[in-house]
């Protein structure tokens, strides 16, 4: 059993006349029948619980049931604290831009990436300044330098309306 299943048959909700009965230590009795499993599981004080109900004969092991959920819920809480998280961080700037300022903005990013955040690295283009595509890849291309020991580019430069959007990911750790 991977996960928690909701409809788990336990004890006398067992319907099979008969089952494949493991022990608590994890051997397998064999093939008996129902009302022999459930005085087995009695007589230990544990539950008869079905783990593979589709097998045929199905399969019922002999366990603390109330133990085993426990133990179930604390994996489960466990994979979620070690799944990653992460957030997009976005930095915009404009074709004028003065190299101090992308300087400062370039340290926003390093900060970000630190911090295990993707950092969505936006140039608007106002009026006329979309004739000054070439500034802004050329800005894009910058950031992209200053960052490329620490962050990989996930999305090259592109234009979208009248924004040029790149996205920079943190690199993985060795």
């Amino acid at each position: 059993m991977t996960g928690i299943n909701k409809r788990v048959n336990i004890n006398k909700k067992i319907r099979a006349k008969e089952v494949r009965l493991i022990d608590q230590n994890g051997n397998q009795v064999g093939v008996i029948p129902i009302h022999q499993a459930l005085s087995v599981a009695e007589a230990s004080g544990l539950d008869l619980v079905e783990v593979s109900p589709n097998a045929s004969p199905p399969v019922c092991k002999i366990m603390d049931y109330g133990k085993f959920k426990y133990q179930q819920t604390k994996k489960l809480q466990e994979a979620k604290k070690k799944a990653s998280s992460f957030s997009v961080k976005e930095i915009k700037v404009r074709p004028k831009t003065g190299d101090h300022d992308l300087d400062t903005k370039i340290g926003h990013i390093k900060r970000f990436l630190a911090n295990n955040d993707k950092v969505k690295v936006t140039v608007m283009f106002r009026g006329r300044e979309i004739a000054f595509a070439d500034r802004g890849r050329a800005m894009l291309k910058r950031v992209q330098d200053a960052t490329a020991e620490f962050a990989v580019v996930e999305q090259f430069p592109k234009f979208e309306g009248r924004t040029m959007i790149m996205v920079l990911a943190p690199k993985a750790e060795k």
